[in-house]
This record gives C-alpha cells, sequence and structure tokens, in this order.
C-alpha cells in the first residue's frame, strides 16, 4: 500500500478531535507522561507500528510517543474496534498516519498491518501478537530491526510465551498486560463496565433479572460478573481452574459446567482467551431467544461454523451488531459483533479513567525498553515494577487520595529479624 494513510473518512476528523480532547481530560498521568516525553524526546529517532485498537484513548497514547520525538504508524488491532473519526483525527489533526477502518475485511486488515511494517519499525506495539505474528511469518526481514515489542492483552501474552517456550521469538518483547496498573484495574473495572455497555447498546435489553453466563474467571471475568450482578443479573460462572471456580464460588457466584449452564442462561459472555469455549452441542440446547457474545481478543470463543451448521435459517443484521440463527427446534439464538469484542464492536471500549493506567505503563514500558536497547533478551519481560508503583501513586493523586508512608520505626522493624515476641 502506497498512500501514507487510509482511513473511512477523513472529513470525520473534527469530531474524532472532539472526543479524543474529551477522553484526554480523563487521563492524567497519562498528561505527565507525555509532558515529559515533549520535553525530554526520549523516543527520539525510533519508528514505531502500532496496532492496537483506534480509539479515543489509544489517540492519546500516540500522540504522547509523538511527543517523545517518535515516528508512529498505526492500524487497526480487530476489523471491528476502529472509531472512524478518531482514525480521521488522528491523521488529519495530529499528523499520525493511520490505517484502519471500522467494519474492514480480513483482507484489508492485513493490508494494513503490512502498511504499518512498510516503515521498518524499531518498536512495535500489539494488541493480540498480530503484528509480532507477522513480523516472525512474512515480514521476517524486519524482525531484526526490533529493539523491542509491548503486548497489551493476555490473549497476546499467551501467544507470545507459546512462542518463547517454542524457541521461536525474534526479540525482546514486554507483556505489558501483566503489569499490576494495567490488568488488576483496565482488565477488571474496564472490560466489566464496557462489556455490559456493549451489550446493551447492541440488544437494549434489561440485565436485571437474566441469567448472565460468564464463561471465564480471570480478571476479565471477575469485572463482567461483578458488573453483572450490580445490574441485578443472576450470575452463573464456568470455569476450568478449580482454584478460580472456588473463588467464584466464595464471591457469591453460582458455578457450574458449560453443558448445564447452557439450557438455563439468558445472556453468554466469553471472556477466556481460549478456542470454542461456547460449540454445537452448547447451542443446541439453549433457550428461545438467547443472546451470546464474546469479549475476549479473538472471535474463536464462539463455534459460530458449528453455530451456521445448525441453523435451518441465519438473518444477518436484525438490529445494528446482532445477527439471528434459527434452529431446527424453532428456538432462535442471537449473536452480538459477529462473535468479535462485543465492548469495541458494540461499544467505545474501555473508560479513560482506566485506560489511563494502561496507557501510561505502555508509554514508559517504551521507554524502559529503549533505554534497555541490546541488553534484553529475545524472551517475554515483566514491566518494571517501579513503572507500576510510579503510574499508581499518581493515579491516586489524581484521585485526590492520599495513602500513608512508613516511619522510620516501621521501615526499621520490617527490616529487622531481632523484634517481636
Amino acid at each position: 500500500m502506497s498512500s501514507k494513510y487510509d482511513v473511512k473518512d477523513i472529513s470525520l476528523a473534527a469530531e474524532g478531535k472532539k472526543r479524543i480532547e474529551w477522553a484526554d481530560k480523563d487521563m492524567p498521568v497519562l498528561q505527565l507522561v507525555r509532558k515529559r516525553f515533549l520535553k525530554e524526546k526520549p523516543l527520539k529517532g525510533f519508528r514505531m507500528s502500532a496496532c492496537l485498537h483506534i480509539t479515543t484513548e489509544t489517540a492519546n497514547l500516540l500522540r504522547t510517543l509523538v511527543a517523545g520525538g517518535a515516528e508512529v504508524v498505526a492500524c487497526a488491532s480487530n476489523p471491528l474496534s476502529t472509531q472512524d473519526d478518531n482514525a480521521a483525527a488522528l491523521v488529519k489533526e495530529y499528523g499520525i498516519n493511520v490505517f484502519a477502518i471500522k467494519g474492514e475485511n480480513r483482507d484489508t486488515y492485513f493490508r494494513h498491518m503490512n502498511a504499518a511494517l512498510d516503515i521498518k519499525p524499531n518498536v512495535t506495539m500489539d494488541d493480540g501478537c498480530d503484528l509480532v505474528s507477522l513480523l516472525h511469518s512474512s515480514r521476517k526481514s524486519l524482525a531484526g530491526n526490533i529493539v523491542a515489542s509491548m503486548e497489551e492483552t493476555t490473549t497476546g501474552v499467551i501467544r507470545l510465551k507459546a512462542m518463547e517456550k517454542d524457541g521461536t521469538l525474534k526479540f525482546p518483547t514486554v507483556a505489558v498486560n501483566d503489569a499490576m496498573c494495567k490488568h488488576f484495574f483496565d482488565n477488571r473495572y474496564g472490560t466489566g463496565q464496557s462489556t455490559l455497555d456493549g451489550v446493551i447498546r447492541a440488544t437494549d435489553h434489561l440485565i436485571a433479572g437474566k441469567k448472565v453466563v460468564v464463561a471465564g474467571y480471570g480478571y476479565c471475568g471477575k469485572g463482567v460478573a461483578s458488573r453483572s450482578r450490580g445490574m441485578g443479573g443472576h450470575v452463573i460462572v464456568t470455569e476450568i481452574d478449580p482454584i478460580k471456580a472456588i473463588e467464584a464460588v466464595m464471591d457469591g457466584f453460582q458455578v457450574m459446567s458449560m453443558e448445564e449452564a447452557a439450557p438455563i442462561g439468558d445472556l453468554f459472555i466469553t471472556v477466556t482467551g481460549n478456542i470454542h469455549v461456547i460449540r454445537g452441542e452448547h447451542f443446541k440446547v439453549m433457550k428461545n431467544g438467547a443472546v451470546v457474545c464474546n469479549s475476549g481478543h479473538f472471535d474463536v470463543e464462539l463455534d459460530l461454523v458449528a453455530l451456521a451448521k445448525l441453523a435451518k435459517k441465519t438473518r444477518k443484521g436484525v438490529r445494528e451488531f446482532v445477527d439471528e440463527f434459527t434452529l431446527a427446534n424453532g428456538h432462535t439464538v442471537m449473536v452480538l459483533g459477529e462473535g468479535r469484542l462485543i465492548n469495541l464492536a458494540a461499544a467505545h471500549g474501555h473508560p479513560a479513567s482506566v485506560m489511563d493506567m494502561s496507557f501510561a505503563v505502555q508509554a514508559l514500558a517504551t521507554e524502559w525498553a529503549i533505554k534497555n536497547k541490546g541488553r534484553l533478551s529475545a524472551t517475554v519481560h515483566n514491566v518494571p515494577p517501579e513503572i507500576d508503583a510510579w503510574v499508581a501513586k499518581l493515579k491516586l493523586e489524581s484521585m485526590g487520595v492520599n495513602i500513608d508512608t512508613l516511619t522510620k520505626e516501621q521501615v526499621k522493624y520490617l527490616s529487622s529479624h531481632d523484634m517481636g515476641t
């Protein structure tokens, strides 16, 4: 692709800028990072390809990277997650080349990723590991240029660790997702709120009184289950991990297998990061009008091929982001957002306040990786804990929250072994 950008409609830029500026008001920690980056230029001379959800919050991250001196090109990390007005604004108002269109097909999606890699990046950012996968397959010649890659998702970190285990990972990667200020808040509170937001926008259904089946009780699942219960839903959790299952039980949720949950659930939400969590045998026994969606990164958690084979009739777009499948027994199953990330397919993703922490960590982890150029092995690295601590401290300050500090006596006590009974 020879063009410098590819967005749906550049005339949407003015509206996109308004939304980007609105989100920025709720991202004070990232603002502080941007202010320092603008002064110090720690990313100067580095080319960055960012395969991320093109949202208002992401726009402010990209602005921060540019403020740090980086040359940045961005593409979408999911065909349905792009906010077209923000993509236009990034190009026209902020001079950042973007290749992303909401609803782009698979060919365009990969063409856009390749366009982002055409700058021969030194650093990449990923939301799901697709860009890194491309660098390890059809764009291998560029892998030697990579100083480091940042990964924002649970799904992506799983893929990267599998590559590390197989000995195929060609450059250092940083598991931004695993930073406490990312997964503990973004995955739990961000995913929890935005998933329900997407479900409600797509269906206009009342959550109260419904049996909500949440597949997976990791941090994302905890958030979805908590928010569903908070809206009056009767929450059922399915799990494969006995420890997480016990945790869900002790958190007050009903826990059962998907086989048991399938006939009784009204709304099904998958957040596992695994494949075919809801399969043909589950779809077959669902009650009439059951609603099914996914809030994991890839569209593989629902076996939609099996559902299509089971359906005697399929109606696409019965409502925006809703497809209806009629089974042989006359029951209908409603699939939201084509089985893709419902919080970004049908809504606007996580609130800016929680992405403030995630993207501050992302920016600072990038700076750390660049400062350690040549000293990091081609493995998956954790974000340094001091970055987490700094982001958390600044976030508390922005919220007007004060916490205690250790006294000299307490410091001495914690470092001694001769005090006690």
